[in-house]
This record gives structure tokens, C-alpha cells and sequence, in this order.
């Protein structure tokens, strides 16, 4: 095994004049099946092509240092859209990129994807350039931009590239490495699942081009509202986004096109999903499973630590959080990886020198997603506008754990191995559908350490419902349980509650009562998540048009910064810092009864406020005393009278 070139004595090495495919990529260059930029370039060499990674270009030199490809430029921001790295949701530039030699910040220009193609085509001129990624892959059609508070063309318009493969890309990838075995030349290829393009009309396929005539709106073809009237209309914007989301499987997606000026955005239908044996392959690959060397002398990269020693399970989450980019990106439908893939891999791992006995995570997107949600799936896809969990579970629901039980079964038993976590997340509703106990006991037995991390994310149900997550009682029923099982099993541990605060439909008063609840178990988050409006999700749309786009109804959405501040500040309610914001908070809202000195005050008055409150109470009493007197006199002369 060994790292692919990133520079011209690499090259020399493997006795290689040119490189078919060169990988930009906006990360260190890690050999990790974590890294999209792995996954791709190991697939690329297992297909017989030459490729070269460079990784963070800063200058000229950077882009020319492997010559030019004989294919084609691969462009990839990352495994994380540049903004959302670059920036805190409070639009503040980030300290620290995970991604980066040293976790240095500043090494990825901001709008990656953009700056990269660019600088390609001012070198390099009319080389193809395919792109790919989260960044490409949730900007593909006109979206809002959070950072610049408007809604943006499609990163196809702005990058000028030839190929967008959106999703997981091993399948288009495997599809265009036959295209290329049969000499059709990334230019014209055009007929790929997974892949986007953009063209003129004139060179559109014929079956386009009449469905634009016809502004048709079919099962093969949907004509979109173009992105000049989606950035004029908020309604459009939703409705549109809503067929983009509903049609993102490959069973029963459409071919969507969508105009920007006198071009039109094409986008085919989604690839099929991995099959098992396919997966597998792809963990196959001899990834060197760390960063290259060349990053030792600026302490190597921070990212590494979190998923060196975990495992990927499965892909895809039929959770459908409205928050989550999963469903846009990797889709709904579970891709499972096989025991035996897995059991291999675990060996690997408990094999390395600097194993220390710890499997950090063997999981996926949602660690308790093991198996498709139901039967028909993969014969007919994901049933379009409905969701397997939400607002209540689908009767055709497999809730059965049994298969991913047996799976950390074997893994525990692996020689060097001491304890396997989970660090991917429970789903705690799918978990509650579970007849069997058998999991959740082992859950608590074998695979907590000392807490787990668990997602609620509310517990207002009017804010739960425009998240796309179940009812606060279900997640109450899943405390109670979790703490049962463990006290019968001897142990003491705790749950750590992930929440997010100013999501859209969450007002001040829907704040307070989640404070109300923390309160009540005596709990307060260390970090607190403000919601961050990001491209491809349904949260964001609401965010953006204050339009749900499921029913087209009216949202509300907190976008005032004093708001987010006095939610954020909500739920961490005992920090000092945050008193004064709060007690206007509570004032706002009508809820000065949550200032005082009871138990389910969330604040206690200021040192003048009790001193001045405690006057009045004297005066009170004094007044009340001396009505007393005077009620006592009069009552005495009536009885004298009488």
C-alpha cells in the first residue's frame, strides 16, 4: 500500500509521466474511507487509472505542480460545505478546520467548489472539470445561502463544470469509468444516473427539449420554476424545493430541469443504491488509513482522531429530521455493509500498534438504522411525501435490532478488542418500536460510556413537528426506560440531550418551556446548537420563506438576532453571563412568574429587585395589619351600637 502522488517525484516513483484524473481537494489529504477524496481516487487506481491528489491549493504553483490530467480534474470542497467550516452560525469566522494540517482555519477558501474551478480554468482553459461533494452536491439546483442572505444559482453556473455527481458517487463513478474504457470523452457523456449537467437548449436532449416546450411536469420529466423566479417568489422557492426533495429516489425520481438565464440545470435521476457486495468493496479498498506523512510537521490532522478507530455500518437514514442534509446527500434507502466486511475491518483495526482496545463506533448516519425501513423499497423506492417515522411510524416499519445486536456480538468478541461504543446516534423512537428488549439492555450493558448522546432536539411538539421528529412523549417514555434498564443492570449512567435552539416554529414561549423542562431535570447543555439554515434542507426552506413546504403553510421563524441570543441563552440558563438576557426574556414573554426563589424559577430576581420586592411584602403586611386593626374597631362599635 501507498499514498497516491501529490507531487512530481511521487509521479517519478511509480514511473508515471502524466496523471489521468487529478483530485482538488478542499481537506488534507487523508487515505480514509471517511474522506470522499479516498474513496474516489482508491476507486479510480482500482480501475486502472493514474491519479494525483493535491490537496488546499493556495497559489499557481499549487494547481500546476501535477501537470495536466489526460482525463479530467476532480473538484471536492470536502467532506463538509466550505461556509458552514468557515463560519459559526452567527456568520463569525471559524478559529479551526478539523480538516486541515494542524486544524489551521483559513486554508479553505470560502465557496470552495467555486474558487477551485475557477482557478482550473484561468490555468488550464477548457479542461473537463467533474465535480462532487456535499458542497456540489446540496447546491445543485438555485438555493438560499445563509451566509449572504439570498438565494444563489446553482453551483453548476458558477463553477462552469462539465459533470456534477451528486450523492454518493461510487456508482456514477464506475458508470463513467466504462464510458471512458469505451473512448467517449467526459464531454459527452450526459445519460448517467446521479449526474447533473448543463447546457444550452439547442444541445439538450430531444425528450428535454420538448418537456420544456411544454413546460412539463410528468413522472419522467419535471420543468422547474426557473432560479430568476425562484429568487423573486418565496412560494415558488418552496414548492420547488418540495418536488427537488420528493423526487430523490431512484425508483421514482424524475429527470429535473431547471433554467438560469438562457441555460438550463439538468439533473438525472438518482443512482441506485450499493448493494451489499458493492459496499463492501469500496472498504476494500488499501486505504493507508491516515494522513499523509507530509502533515507530521504541523502535528497531523485533528479529523483523523474522531473515525480512526470507528466503523461505518451502513449509509442512508430514513429519519428524515427537516434539519438534516442526509436525505438530499446520501437518501433514505439503508445501504448495509456485510458482518463478515465489517468483522474484517475490526481485525484490521485491533491489529494497528496504536490500538488501545476501543472501537469509537460501529454505525452510519443513525447507528440503529442497520436494515432498509421496509420490504418494498428496494423493488419500489421510498414512498413519496410520506416518512417512515414521522408523524407517526408506518405500520410496514421493520423495528427489528436482531441483525445489528448479532453484528456488535461478533465484534466484541475480536481479540484486543475491550469495548465497542456508539457514538453515531440512536434513533430512541425506532428503538421504542422494538418488541425485544434484548438490544436496548445490551445497548446500556456493553456500549455507554458512563452517557448517551441522544437527540430530542425539543420537547414542544408544534417545534418537534417542524423538525420532522415524534412527540415529546416518546422521547419521556425513552428516559424512563434508559434509566429503568440501567438501574437494573447496577450501572449509573447518564443521557446528554442534544437540542437546538431558534429552529423555525420555535417562538420565545416554546423556549421557555424547554428551559422549564431542563430545569426540572436538573440539567443544563454544555454547548448549545443554534439552527443553522444549510442548503438542501427542509428546515431551511422554512427558514428562509417562512412557508412549510410540506403543507405550504406559515411558519414562524426566529431571524432577529436579540431572539436566537435570548433562546440560546434559554437553555443555558445558569451561566452567569446570560442572567440579564433571560430575565427580558421572561418579561417579554409574560413569564415573571419564572423569576423568584421557588424551585421552578428559571432566575432568581436581582439583589435591589428582592430587596425592593421584600419592602413591598413588608408594606403589604403592614397594610394588611392595619386594615386588620381597623376592621377589628369598627366590628367592636357595631357590636356596642347593637
Amino acid at each position: 500500500m501507498a499514498f497516491l502522488p501529490i507531487c512530481k517525484q511521487d509521479m517519478i516513483n511509480r514511473n508515471w509521466d502524466e496523471l489521468d484524473f487529478i483530485f482538488i481537494s478542499g481537506e488534507a489529504y487523508v487515505d480514509h474511507p471517511s474522506f470522499g477524496h479516498a474513496i474516489i481516487t482508491r476507486l479510480l487506481e482500482d480501475k486502472g487509472f493514474r491519479v494525483g491528489i493535491i490537496s488546499l491549493p493556495q497559489k499557481k504553483e499549487d494547481y500546476l505542480k501535477l501537470g495536466i490530467p489526460k482525463i479530467a480534474f476532480i473538484v471536492s470542497s470536502g467532506v463538509i460545505d466550505s461556509m458552514v467550516n468557515n463560519y459559526t452560525v452567527a456568520k463569525k469566522k471559524r478559529t479551526e478546520d478539523e480538516y486541515a494540517p494542524g486544524g489551521k482555519a483559513g486554508l479553505r477558501p470560502d465557496r470552495a467548489d467555486i474558487v477551485y474551478c475557477q482557478k482550473i480554468r484561468e490555468y488550464f482553459g477548457d479542461i473537463p472539470i467533474i465535480l462532487g461533494g456535499i458542497e456540489a452536491s446540496l447546491r445543485r439546483f438555485a438555493h438560499y445561502d445563509y451566509l449572504e442572505d439570498k438565494v444563489r444559482n446553482s453551483i453548476m453556473i458558477d463553477t462552469q463544470a462539465d459533470l456534477l455527481i451528486y450523492g454518493m458517487g461510487e456508482k456514477p463513478w464506475w458508470d463513467i469509468c466504462k464510458m471512458l474504457d469505451r473512448g467517449i470523452p467526459i464531454t459527452k457523456i450526459r445519460n448517467i444516473n446521479g449526474c447533473m449537467y448543463v447546457d444550452e437548449y439547442d444541445n439538450l436532449p430531444k425528450n428535454i427539449k420538448q418537456a420544456i416546450d411544454n413546460n412539463e411536469f410528468s413522472n419522467e420529466i419535471k420543468i422547474l420554476d426557473s432560479a430568476e423566479e425562484v429568487k423573486k417568489d418565496k412560494i415558488k422557492y418552496a414548492k420547488t424545493f418540495k418536488v427537488q426533495y420528493e423526487e430523490q429516489d431512484f425508483k421514482q425520481g424524475s429527470i429535473l430541469v431547471q433554467k438560469h438565464g438562457e441555460k438550463y440545470v439538468v439533473q438525472n435521476i438518482p443512482q441506485q443504491p450499493l448493494t451489499e457486495k458493492e459496499l463492501d468493496s469500496v472498504y476494500k479498498y488499501p486505504y493507508e488509513r491516515k494522513y499523509h506523512p507530509i502533515y507530521e510537521k504541523d502535528g497531523g490532522v485533528p479529523a483523523i482522531k474522531e473515525v480512526e478507530f470507528s466503523i461505518t455500518a451502513q449509509r442512508g437514514c430514513f429519519g428524515a429530521c427537516n434539519f438534516c442534509a442526509i436525505t438530499f446527500h446520501q437518501g433514505r434507502i439503508i445501504q448495509p455493509r456485510s458482518d463478515e466486511s465489517i468483522i474484517e475491518e475490526a481485525e484490521l483495526l485491533a491489529s494497528k500498534d496504536n490500538f488501545k482496545g476501543y472501537i469509537h463506533d460501529v454505525g452510519g448516519p443513525t447507528a440503529n438504522f442497520r436494515h432498509p425501513s421496509c420490504e418494498k423499497q428496494l423493488k419500489y423506492g421510498m414512498c413519496k411525501g410520506k416518512e417512515c417515522l414521522y408523524p407517526k411510524p408506518c405500520p410496514n416499519l421493520n423495528t427489528d435490532h436482531n441483525s445489528y445486536l448479532n453484528l456488535l456480538r461478533k465484534v466484541r468478541k475480536i481479540k484486543g478488542i475491550k469495548k465497542v461504543f456508539i457514538r453515531s446516534g440512536i434513533r430512541y423512537d425506532y428503538l421504542m418500536l422494538d418488541k425485544n428488549d434484548d438490544f436496548f439492555t445490551e445497548l446500556c450493558k456493553h456500549h455507554v460510556s458512563g452517557q448517551l448522546k441522544v437527540a430530542p432536539e425539543h420537547i414542544v411538539d408544534e417545534v418537534l413537528d417542524k423538525m420532522g421528529k415524534p412527540e415529546s412523549k416518546v422521547y419521556l417514555k425513552f428516559v424512563d426506560k434508559y434509566y429503568a434498564i440501567n438501574k437494573k443492570l447496577g450501572k449509573d449512567q447518564f443521557l446528554v440531550p442534544y437540542l437546538i435552539s431558534s429552529h423555525p416554529g420555535c417562538d420565545i414561549k416554546s423556549a421557555i418551556k424547554l428551559t422549564e423542562y431542563l430545569k426540572e431535570i436538573h440539567y443544563m447543555p454544555m454547548q448549545v446548537q443554534d439552527f443553522y439554515p444549510t442548503p438542501g434542507t427542509i428546515s431551511t426552506c422554512m427558514f428562509y420563506t417562512g412557508i412549510d413546504p410540506r403543507n405550504m403553510k406559515k411558519v414562524y421563524v426566529p431571524k432577529e438576532n436579540e431572539e436566537k441570543r435570548m433562546q440560546r441563552a434559554l437553555l443555558q440558563y445558569r451561566k452567569k453571563e446570560n442572567y440579564d438576557i433571560i430575565k427580558k426574556a421572561l418579561r417579554i414573554a409574560n413569564r415573571e412568574d419564572l423569576i423568584g426563589f421557588k424551585q421552578e424559577c428559571i432566575v432568581k430576581p436581582s439583589k435591589e429587585e428582592a430587596i425592593s420586592k421584600n419592602k413591598e411584602k413588608n408594606n403589604q403586611i403592614k397594610q394588611n395589619k392595619k386594615r386588620k386593626t381597623i376592621r377589628n374597631v369598627h366590628s367592636k362599635k357595631n357590636n356596642v351600637i347593637k
